[in-house]
């Protein structure tokens, strides 16, 4: 299993907000939301458009694809709305020693 390595500091992202990290070549939409730190994919599955730039719903716990405004789950990257049908991958987050950890998830 991958290691986590840090990718940023708690008070990086203001709440809500996302910073778009690179996670070992991986682009990765870290989200910071009700007090809760995220990190998926940052990819739309609809049409492979960047989430980061995305509007992050604290409320229904989501993040919008700017694009056509399909939402994903900032859990489980489930894709919530249509017009995405398939989930982008969710990765495992940590806080840590003054530091945001991410350990991607589909690599063993």
């Amino acid at each position: 299993m991958p290691d986590f390595i840090a990718v940023a500091r708690p008070s990086d992202l203001s709440d809500p907000g996302s910073l778009l990290v690179e996670v070992e070549e991986s682009l990765i939409v870290l989200i910071h939301a009700g007090g809760q730190f995220y990190a998926l994919d940052d990819v739309c599955t609809h049409d492979g458009g960047p989430l980061s730039n995305g509007e992050v719903d604290v409320a229904g716990c989501t993040i919008a694809c700017p694009r056509h405004g399909a939402k994903f789950d900032l859990a489980t990257g489930a894709a919530k709305t249509m017009p995405a049908t398939k989930p982008t991958l969710a990765h495992e987050v940590k806080v840590e020693e003054g530091q945001i950890w991410v350990r991607l998830s589909g690599q063993d």
